[in-house]
């Protein structure tokens, strides 16, 4: 029975029902029904055939979790209202042991978290029961299989009792009748198994197996909302950005049975392929077997279509071919479903005596180059409209296809196949448990983790492996569907693969590989091969063009790429870059003979020492700023003058100390005084910045006249006009850059005078410390333009430094101090009102002022989504996160329209 709360409950309905062809909940109630409760409700409304049931809420587990797993005391009165329901639909009786009704007990949060939560099914099912079941479907076989299944997982669930412990007693059972597969076994078989089930659990936990209905109904759902927070689950919701306190819902329903004979089955399909997006019917089923044994990879599935056992190369035969009528049904399902919910369904169905029955539909996971054809198939189908194809595509899964893939020309030694399971390649050492490919992973190394299959528990280690092969499951198995979720590289059912995981060894025919072994797989193939593969650099889809072409004339903001070398540009351009919003030129003084300028220049004792070293620089920095200029064709270009502390370029080993003394004909002693008295104890907040340019303007000096120089020079190659943005750092003061735009300014009057025209240029600042966006009214007098460096801005507001604190910022978030890494995602409240500040302030100052970031936060979606709500002009991002930026932009854009479209 259930543990009552007292007190008044403060939800007016606590459990909605669904079934017969009507519904209490739709699909928009997914917050409070869960999304499979939800859809459900959906499926019932639209006509389609679902086994009756009803739904708890998520208020429940509120309620269940915060009043010490109790339940509100008109709990009870619903539920039996909503059982009474199903018992009248169904026409059979819970816990009736001549007709009994039996149910499955499933979670169902508002964001789908494969097999992280908790399942019992076949509840009901007693010593009683059992034979109401062999009476009533004639096949005491499928009856007792059906029981002992419900005990094993309802132990596991709810119990706490060890699967393996189950697995050995059927193994031992197996041996005892000289057979090797469950299927050889007989009604009396599970029976005498059954018994020894109970036995065990009774020993194991000092009290019986619950036989009870109710009690065991009860049970269920309390382990399922325990399960909400359960360490699988709680890794997953981090893994994913799932809050811990939208709880999830349960769902009851009629049990429907697949496992009744060879005119039963059971199956999971998506309504188009999730690997490649192929508007194709994909999916898996097993004739005469329940829903586990598919997605569990127990036994081999087989195709629902004739063309995925000819892709697949199986011998089994299809749905198409021996179900062709409820193949027929199947797909009417398929084509209702994706037309109703406007995207690619999950479903997962069962075939009770030639009967179909809808048990889930969910929005499909699928790749990232899946997800990009799909999108822009359903927006030319009109099914969608461009703004909904351009919201659906996740920004950050946009990486999966901006990396390299194995190179099709390279020696290989394939070991074996499997199944492509989850596309893109991966090589790495190998790992036999989750625990170790994350402790690997921690160290640095590359890891593929190697299972006979992989369950929810490996959650952590999947994340943290480059690639995952298993030698059993199919395409919708667990470790299919989490590595695409994840994209992460995934070789299913590798069927040769023996695994040894006692002895830390793998071996296919006489091939052995040993953990800590290097191999590749390549899940777009199946193939896995021995040690490790080149890879080469992807091709982008038609698919990813048209998108982003979508996508381009969605947004508002511009995106730049912080770039410092001719080969970066390039691949900015090639990534869509609009310009470049950050150009470091410390970047281009650690070279060959450049460096040995530069510590020249340091350790000059007066100015003109300094000059002269700053003479062999220029031509250097001015060949530099041309090249980029002329790559980027007048397209806008800031570039950063000199930014870090001098002691950064000095020397520290002999040898080095040395070539730097003979070059500057000085002794040693000297340079070890000169780097002595450039030490400092907090060099970040130190002498850096345009603290260096106020103490030695002769650097920005050359530094500005080599920029203007290379922008006459470039201009006259590209015949565009260049006007390049020259960005002071770290300024505090208006006065600052006062004094450096005098500069400035002085030296572009000098080129142009020389040259005889007229230079077109912009000076401005990077707002990186608080009292610059404080003051940004002010120094708007002098910037024509801010770029926000929020990098350091966060370093600065926050008293943080990024390369430390990331040995306490994880204790941070998991005490909810932070709700992320302050460095990945803007502090909207403390670093994001500073930025607020400075825009209103400088705009006020200057209403043309043009407004930039080029932070690390500039590729980030979620910090992108505030800078839209802010009014930057641009972000400006590394070139490999260009085409997130695009995106998350057009994507901020629509969503400030309130025009995203997001099914």
């Amino acid at each position: 029975m259930a543990k009552k709360a007292k007190g008044k409950s403060p939800a007016s309905k606590w459990v909605y029902g669904f079934g017969g062809g009507k519904a209490e909940g739709d699909a928009g109630m997914k917050e409070l029904l869960g999304g499979k409760g939800a859809n459900l409700a959906e499926m019932s409304t639209i006509g389609l055939p679902v086994p009756p049931g009803f739904t708890l809420t998520t208020e429940v587990c509120t309620y269940f979790e915060e009043r010490g797993q109790s339940y509100p005391d008109d709990l009870e009165a619903e539920l039996d209202l909503a059982l009474a329901s199903i018992e009248k639909i169904v026409g059979a009786k819970f816990g009736d042991p001549a007709n009994p009704l039996l149910v499955s007990v499933r979670s169902g949060g508002r964001a789908s978290m494969p097999g992280m939560m908790d399942t019992v099914l076949n509840l009901g099912l007693n010593d009683e029961t059992v034979e109401g079941l062999a009476t009533l479907s004639g096949d005491a076989r499928f009856a007792y299989d059906s029981y002992r299944r419900f005990i094993q997982m309802y132990a596991s669930v709810v119990l706490g009792v060890e699967h393996h412990q189950f697995e050995e007693l059927i193994e031992f059972g197996k041996d005892e009748k000289g057979v090797t597969l469950d299927t050889e076994l007989e009604a009396d078989d599970w029976k005498t198994l059954v018994g020894r089930f109970k036995a065990m659990i009774e020993e194991n936990l000092g009290m019986p197996f619950p036989l009870d209905p109710r009690d065991q109904l009860w049970r269920a759902i309390g382990a399922v909302f325990a399960s909400w927070m359960n360490q699988r689950a709680i890794t997953y919701r981090r893994l994913h950005n799932i809050p811990d306190d939208w709880g999830t819902a349960v769902n009851v329903q009629a049990m429907v049975f697949g496992n009744m004979g060879e005119n039963c089955a059971t199956g999971v399909a998506f309504t188009r392929n999730p690997s490649t997006g192929e508007n194709a019917f994909y999916g898996e089923y097993l004739v005469n077997a329940q829903g586990e044994d598919v997605v569990a990879g127990i036994r081999t599935p087989q195709n629902l279509t004739l063309a995925g056992k000819a892709a697949n190369k199986s011998k089994l035969p299809a749905m198409e071919e021996v179900m062709p009528d409820i193949f027929g049904q199947l797909d009417t399902v398929r084509r209702t479903l994706e037309t109703h919910y406007r995207d690619v369904q999950d479903i997962e169905f069962t075939v009770q005596k030639g009967m179909l029955w809808m048990l889930q539909t969910r929005t499909g996971k699928r790749t990232t180059q899946a997800a990009l054809r799909i999108a822009v198939e359903m927006a030319q189908e009109k099914l969608i409209t461009r703004e909904e194809a351009v919201a659906r595509i996740d920004p950050l899964a946009l990486d999966q296809i901006l990396h390299p893939t194995l190179d099709p020309n390279a020696n290989i030694t394939i070991l074996t196949r499997g199944l492509p399971a989850s596309p893109g390649a991966a090589s790495g050492i190998v790992a036999f448990t989750a625990d170790e490919a994350e402790a690997l992973a921690g160290k640095g190394e590359d890891v593929i983790l190697v299972r006979i299959e992989t369950s929810p528990e490996d959650i952590h280690g999947m994340h943290a492996a480059r690639g995952i092969l298993t030698a059993r499951g199919g395409m919708t198995s667990h470790a299919a569907v989490v590595a695409r979720g994840m994209g992460r590289a995934c070789v299913a059912g590798a069927g040769e693969l023996r695994i040894d995981i006692p002895a830390r060894q793998m071996t296919v025919r006489d091939v052995s590989v040993k953990a800590g072994e290097r191999i590749t797989i390549d899940g777009g193939a199946g193939t896995v091969m021995l040690g490790e593969v080149p890879t080469i650099q992807p091709t982008l889809s038609d698919e990813f063009e048209t998108l982003m072409s979508w996508a381009d004339g969605a947004r508002r903001m511009k995106v730049r790429a912080n770039a410092d070398t001719p080969v970066d540009v390039r691949a900015a351009l090639d990534f869509g870059a609009e310009g470049i919003g950050l150009c470091r030129t410390e970047h281009m003084f650690f070279e060959g003979e450049r460096i040995v300028a530069m510590r020249e220049m340091i350790l000059a004792e007066d100015e003109a020492g300094r000059r002269s070293a700053l003479q062999k620089i220029l031509p250097m920095q001015r060949r530099d700023f041309a090249e980029i200029f002329e790559i980027m064709a007048g397209l806008p270009v800031t570039i950063r003058l000199l930014d870090p502390p001098l002691h950064e370029f000095l020397p520290h080993q002999d040898h080095e100390l040395e070539e730097v003394a003979r070059a500057a004909e000085v002794d040693v002693a000297h340079v070890r005084r000169r780097v002595a008295r450039l030490y400092e104890t907090n060099p970040m907040l130190g002498h850096r910045g345009c603290r260096l340019g106020i103490t030695y303007p002769e650097i920005y000096e050359m530094q500005a006249r080599a920029i203007f120089e290379a922008a006459i020079e470039a201009g006259a190659k590209t015949k565009q006009t260049i006007v390049p943005e020259i960005m002071i750092p770290l300024a505090a003061t208006k006065a600052e850059i006062d004094i450096l735009k005098e500069v400035i300014d002085r030296v572009a009057s000098e080129v142009a005078s020389r040259e005889g025209i007229k230079l077109d240029y912009q000076v401005g600042t990077m707002i990186e410390l608080p009292r610059a966006a404080l003051r940004a009214g002010e120094i708007a007098k002098s910037a024509e333009f801010f770029s926000f460096g929020t990098n350091d801005l966060t370093q600065t507001a926050y008293g943080l430094s990024r390369d430390d604190a990331g040995n306490f910022l994880p204790d941070y978030q998991a005490k909810g101090i932070v709700p992320h890494d302050p460095f990945v995602t803007i502090d909207i409240d403390g670093v994001g009102e500073l930025i607020s500040i400075a825009c209103e302030r400088g705009r006020k100052t200057r209403k043309d002022i043009k407004l930039g970031i080029c932070g690390e936060h500039g590729g980030d979606p979620a910090s992108i989504a505030f800078f839209e709500t802010v009014g930057l002009d641009y972000v400006s991002c590394s070139p490999y996160r260009v085409p997130i930026a695009r995106l998350a932009a057009a994507q901020a854009t629509l969503g400030k329209k309130g025009g995203d479209g997001t099914a």
